[in-house]
């Protein structure tokens, strides 16, 4: 970092002036892991905060992710060009400016103004899967089913088009699933595939996928020892504050069953930047809120440090900001009943300073003040002091598209994850299943097909062979009628002759026989 007032050890923030004396206001490193919020209004200055808190985190070797929601936090990867009042500010505060730039490496869901990020459905889980989804609990429910069902025939889910290709799946056997799991209704089915065409439609599909982020490649040191800082672009992102939300829950997530205990480092790991923080619990189910909270409570352990960046506190349930030690607020403004009671959360939160009331100080602090209040090195926290917060060392402003564009062609993960891909998974598996039931329902179809031709082949053959055997017996017969000597109907003279002669003696001696007979007879 830029040289600070003294040789103290911490992250210089700024500043303070209690009663005309000048103190350095620091974070200390091993207290770093103990969390943080920054807030205030739009304008007041916490992207700047941000940014120099990032780019001290990465000059004592601490890695860094931060979501860069409006575009000009992309400045942190370009030396700074300080004009004349950036000049007198770190002067005041006895401060030499060292205009260089942070170790970048720009990242974006889309892949448009960074490497792309990826992960596959099954590590996104049903819980946020249903959060970006706004699925109701009936629906959430079956797509818990979806997931066992997954899990149980082993089914890879890596994007989109294998989770739609599971939801026709279980929806074609929801009576057998039924049976084993409880009810799917088609009516649940076809709720999860209406929200998944939408967050289609919002760019969500290139998120899931393959090569999957590896956080190793987010948790790099480079030689000179500087942390790697890596800026997601979210301009485009918080079009769809769900998929944003459950992004950055995902990878908290991840880092929390990842990376091992590592109790009270001398510095964190890795330092997570959660901007428009908000956005995380509006609408959140109890599931999800609690799922926040246990991950933010137990990933101190894992060395690290979780900062939440929002216009208010009361933004932040209090299970959640309970968690948060090192507290940077910008100023508020209440006009509002419920911005006034806002205002009363936030400065009831800090260690009351006996030089000015805290509640009037949030709201008369000017751009780039702020009231800091972070943990001394027992763990507790600090008198709130009203802080000049200290000029960066990059760019304050946005980095240009070219240099954006050489800061990505230099990056360390270049060529990891630009290009997708598309290996075997629950998708093609049942694609060729339905293809080799179509195949079987065809075969079979050609196999009674042709045993009914065959059958009918056969009784066409029976019939032809009886045709056959009728046709051959009529012939025979004709030919035995052939054979047989043939009778001639008229008889020549001397035929007729001798059977008249014939028939003459015949009758002659037939009298004589009788008279012979007769004759004996009556003489007896």
């Amino acid at each position: 970092m830029a040289n600070a007032p003294d040789a103290a050890p911490g992250l210089f923030l700024g500043q303070s002036s209690d009663g005309g004396a000048g103190k350095a206001e620091r974070l200390l490193f091993h207290r770093a892991n103990r969390h943080g919020v920054v807030a205030g209004a739009t304008g007041t200055g916490k992207t700047v905060t941000l940014q120099i808190m990032a780019q001290g985190f990465s000059d004592a070797g601490v890695p860094v992710f931060c979501a860069d929601v409006k575009g000009d936090l992309s400045g942190i990867a370009v030396p700074g060009a300080p004009n004349d009042k950036l000049l007198a500010r770190a002067e005041g505060m006895g401060l030499t400016l060292q205009p260089r730039a942070a170790p970048t490496v720009f990242w974006d869901l889309y892949g448009e103004k960074g490497h792309p990020i990826r992960t596959t459905v099954s590590e996104i889980g049903p819980l946020l899967l249903a959060r970006m989804l706004n699925l109701n609990d009936v629906q959430e429910g079956v797509l818990s089913v979806v997931f066992h069902v997954a899990d149980t025939e082993g089914l890879l889910l890596l994007d989109l088009d294998d989770l739609r290709a599971l939801l026709v799946h279980v929806g074609e056997n929801a009576e057998r699933i039924g049976r084993e799991v409880g009810h799917v209704a088609p009516a649940s089915i076809a709720a999860i595939q209406r929200s998944l065409l939408q967050l289609e439609q919002q760019g969500g599909k290139a998120f899931f996928g393959e090569p999957a982020l590896r956080l190793e490649d987010m948790m790099r040191t480079g030689l000179d020892g500087r942390g790697q800082v890596n800026v997601l672009d979210s301009t485009r992102l918080m079009n769809s504050p769900r998929l944003y939300a459950a992004f950055l829950l995902w990878l908290l997530s991840e880092l929390f069953e990842q990376l091992p205990e590592v109790g009270d480092p001398d510095k964190p790991r890795l330092v997570f930047f959660f901007d428009e923080a908000h956005l995380l619990f509006d609408d959140a189910p109890d599931a999800l809120r609690e799922k926040v909270e246990q991950v933010v409570r137990l990933i101190r352990s894992k060395g690290v440090g979780v900062y939440f960046v929002t216009q208010n506190p009361a933004d932040i349930p209090d299970s959640v900001l309970a968690q948060l030690g090192n507290r940077i607020q910008h100023a508020l403004r209440a006009y509002t009943p419920s911005e006034q009671r806002g205002l009363k959360a936030a400065s009831d939160s800090f260690r009351t300073n006996p030089a000015f009331d805290t509640a009037e100080a949030i709201q008369s602090l000017g751009v780039g003040e702020a009231l800091v209040s972070t943990l001394d090195a027992k763990g507790a926290p600090n008198v709130v002091a009203r802080t000049m917060i200290r000029p960066p060392d990059s760019r304050l402003g946005p980095a240009t598209d070219a240099e954006r564009a050489a800061v990505m062609a230099a990056s360390p993960v270049r060529g990891l994850y630009d290009t997708p891909v598309d290996r075997e998974s629950a998708e093609e598996i049942l694609l060729a299943r339905r293809g080799e039931a179509d195949q079987a329902a065809a075969d079979a179809k050609l196999a009674e097909a042709r045993a009914k031709a065959d059958a009918a082949a056969a009784k066409e053959a029976q019939k032809a062979a009886a045709a056959r055997a009728r046709e051959q017996a009529r012939a025979d017969r004709e030919a035995a009628r052939a054979r047989a000597p043939a009778r001639r109907s008229r008889e020549t003279p001397i035929e007729a002759a001798t059977k008249s002669v014939l028939r003459t003696a015949g009758s002659t001696l037939t009298r004589e026989i009788l008279r012979g007979i007769l004759g004996g007879m009556r003489r007896r």
